[in-house]
């Protein structure tokens, strides 16, 4: 499949935690000492404040004073309200016209720049610090990590590829173990696979060095944990690009090797996809059995579908039966049971995702997948088709059977927007989405809308033309009268002729 995932969401984005070995002892006496008295002395405070003003409540006149604003707020008329609303209005409304004019000039928010830069030091640094404080090697290894996260985070953000391509290297000279600064040059610079491998490898190089620390530390402080999801995902990540490039260079096993101890040793990262990319790679080794494993483990109820697992297991179904189908002997004999399996797969497939027939069967035109998909959408289509259709034509009279079935799709689900069969009704938002994922000149599919059969159309016509008839024959009986026997006349000559 296309890769769906934001690259800098993935480099920089801490998600949840994964099991990982190599677990670093719990805190000490004195670590769970300190953390104790400090919410201690928070809720201390918080009882003082409320004793103290309780206190000074007759030397401040805090009852005459409340009742007081209260008068006040009281004997204000509306106009002041409508001022005041007004105003806000105004303000908010130059502010937001500010915010939109910096974002599309810097790429990100002015007010969310400056609480990053300025604000979170004084309450007590950021989350990217991962050393303990005390000796002055690990003070500048904070600092480097510090700032080389506030470039990362910027370089990502940003709209201009050669301005990211420039923040990328300005934070290899702060820190040459900066693998997100790799992964982007791999992404953005590199102008072919072989390029963008070696990138990846010297950022696989650089992961696991920083993946090995933070696992050392995960346990001394929250900002440490959100520190090893973040590097745990970037891992991962990395892994599965070096795959990527070694099946689109050929060596498939490699690649299947590389996906295989990602899944074992990362399981909880399904959002990654990376089974769909194993199945495209073993469905090119032609492991049928594997691709049948593979299904079986996420082809489940309880995890979310797509249209590689869809479709690949109607692939497999279709497979047994397909080299002898054929629509004449079907119509005659019936269909067997493994007929049955197939043609159910297929409207099962049909039913997630009613796209992907067409560009399986060039029936519409293929173009280079989006950098992101929408589950069930025109853009998942294509990816799905760019990728698996050589799958497809490579299986005997799989694409026949394809024509045959899967419009029968639409005839079991007459209203899709508002009740599905297999899956949740077909959301009626992804034909907006598809429209800012795809190229302007790609005509956006839409779901086959089931058209009004002719008689419908015949007998709504035939009513309304009567009930006019009717009208104007209450209205003018003298002069419909005429057009009447006008009307007779012409026919019984029409007839006479004949």
């Amino acid at each position: 499949m296309a890769d769906s995932d934001g690259l800098g969401e993935a480099a920089i984005a801490a998600a949840s935690p994964a099991p990982v070995p190599g677990l670093s002892p719990p805190l000490g006496w004195r670590e769970r000492l300190r953390a104790g008295l400090a919410g201690i002395g928070a809720s201390l405070w918080f009882v003082a404040g409320l004793g103290l003003l309780y206190a000074l409540r007759v030397p401040l006149r805090l009852c005459e004073n409340l009742a007081a604003v209260t008068v006040f707020l009281n004997s204000l008329t509306p106009k002041f309200y409508v001022a005041l609303t007004g105003t806000s209005s105004l303000i908010s409304g130059l502010i937001f016209i500010f915010e939109w004019w910096y974002f599309h000039k810097h790429g990100t928010s002015f007010i969310e720049q400056v609480s990053v830069s300025h604000l979170r030091p004084l309450m007590g640094g950021t989350e990217s610090s991962i050393s303990e404080p005390g000796s002055p090697s690990n003070n500048r290894e904070s600092e480097t990590s510090r700032q080389n996260l506030s470039v990362m985070q910027k370089a990502w953000r940003e709209r201009n590829p050669p301005a990211r391509i420039k923040a990328a290297y300005q934070a290899l000279e702060l820190n040459n173990d900066c693998a997100t600064a790799y992964v982007l040059l791999a992404e953005e610079e590199a102008t072919t696979i072989v390029d963008a491998e070696r990138l990846f490898k010297q950022a696989l190089k650089a992961g696991e060095t920083i993946y090995k620390r933070s696992q050392q530390c995960q346990h001394q402080s929250p900002q440490h944990e959100a520190q090893l999801r973040r590097d745990t995902n970037v891992l991962v990540y990395i892994k599965r690009r070096l795959a990527m490039c070694a099946r689109k260079l050929g060596r498939i096993r490699e690649a299947v090797k590389i996906m295989r101890d990602l899944m074992k040793e990362f399981p909880p990262l399904t959002m990654l996809n990376i089974h769909e990319n194993l199945l495209e790679s073993l469905l090119e080794l032609q492991a049928y059995a594997d691709v049948q494993a593979v299904l079986a483990k996420y082809d489940d109820i309880s995890l979310p579908k797509s249209a590689a697992i869809c479709y690949t297991a109607a692939l497999l179904k279709t497979r047994t039966v397909s080299d002898k189908f054929s629509p004449e002997t079907a119509s005659r004999r019936g269909l067997s049971t493994a007929e049955i399996n197939a043609v159910e797969a297929i409207h099962r497939a049909v039913e997630f995702n009613p796209h992907v027939p067409k560009y399986l069967l060039e029936m519409k035109s293929l173009i280079l997948p989006p950098e992101h998909i929408l589950k069930r959408g025109d853009s998942e289509a294509i990816a799905y088709a760019f990728f698996h259709l050589q799958h497809w034509k490579r299986i005997e009279g799989a694409l026949n059977l394809l024509q045959c079935t899967w419009e029968g799709t639409f005839r079991m689900i007459p209203y899709p927007l508002e009740k599905g069969h297999l899956f949740y009704p077909y959301p009626s938002c992804t034909e907006t989405a598809d429209r800012e994922l795809l190229p302007p000149f790609h005509p956006v599919s839409v779901y086959p809308k089931k058209e009004i059969p002719f008689f419908i159309h015949f007998t709504a016509g035939l009513c309304s033309s009567t009930a006019m008839i009717a009208f104007l024959t209450h209205q003018f009986p003298e002069i419909m009268g005429v057009f009447a026997k006008a009307v007779s006349m012409i026919s019984r000559t029409c007839v006479e002729y004949l």
